[in-house]
């Protein structure tokens, strides 16, 4: 068994110790928002924060996890007020959305260590992959998000519309036959 946090959450997993954290998250935790990409640890849809580190999740194995703090895009903020999210939007990053939540816990890494990256910060954190070419939107959406950050703008954005924050980690439903009657 494994034993580590997860969204400051205690978790134990009982599987083999060698399965890629991506898919622990996805399959015994149902926190999809943590998107399987190429399975290689080169596109970045999988990146989680592990005590304060943007890692790719698909290539770290949950016995590597143990006694740590992982944080998924459901865990930077339940109801999406981070300022990075807000400043997605804001700056309408998301296209097809497939990568987003990768780029906004990289993005939000390095924001905890860099309040006011350079363009050369920026470039060198952000190796994730963007199949919508939206870079430029993305630069601009950390830019804006550092200020926030730095108490030197407010966002009025609203959270994106869509699934409830409360909803978006439920538990699954029993995969039991319903009883008969």
């Amino acid at each position: 068994m494994t034993k580590f946090s997860v969204n400051d959450r205690p978790v134990e997993y009982r599987m083999d110790p060698e399965t890629p954290l991506l898919w622990a998250l996805r399959d015994a935790s149902n926190l999809t928002g943590t998107k399987y990409g190429c399975g290689t640890g080169e596109c970045g849809a999988c990146t989680v924060d592990i005590d304060g580190e943007a890692i790719r999740s698909c290539i770290v194995t949950i016995a590597e996890c143990e006694g740590r703090f992982v944080t998924t895009i459901e865990g930077l903020s339940r109801d999406r007020s981070h300022p990075v999210q807000q400043a997605w939007v804001a700056e309408q990053v998301p296209q097809c959305g497939f990568c987003q939540s990768g780029m906004i816990m990289a993005a939000a890494a390095l924001l905890r260590k860099s309040s006011n990256p350079s363009d050369a910060e920026i470039d060198a954190a952000m190796t994730n992959i963007c199949r919508c070419g939206t870079y430029p939107r993305i630069r601009g959406a950390i830019r804006l998000a550092s200020r926030v950050l730095r108490g030197e703008e407010k966002l009025a954005a609203a959270p994106p519309p869509g699934i409830r924050p409360e909803d978006a980690a439920r538990a699954v439903p029993s995969l039991k036959p319903p009883a008969r009657r």
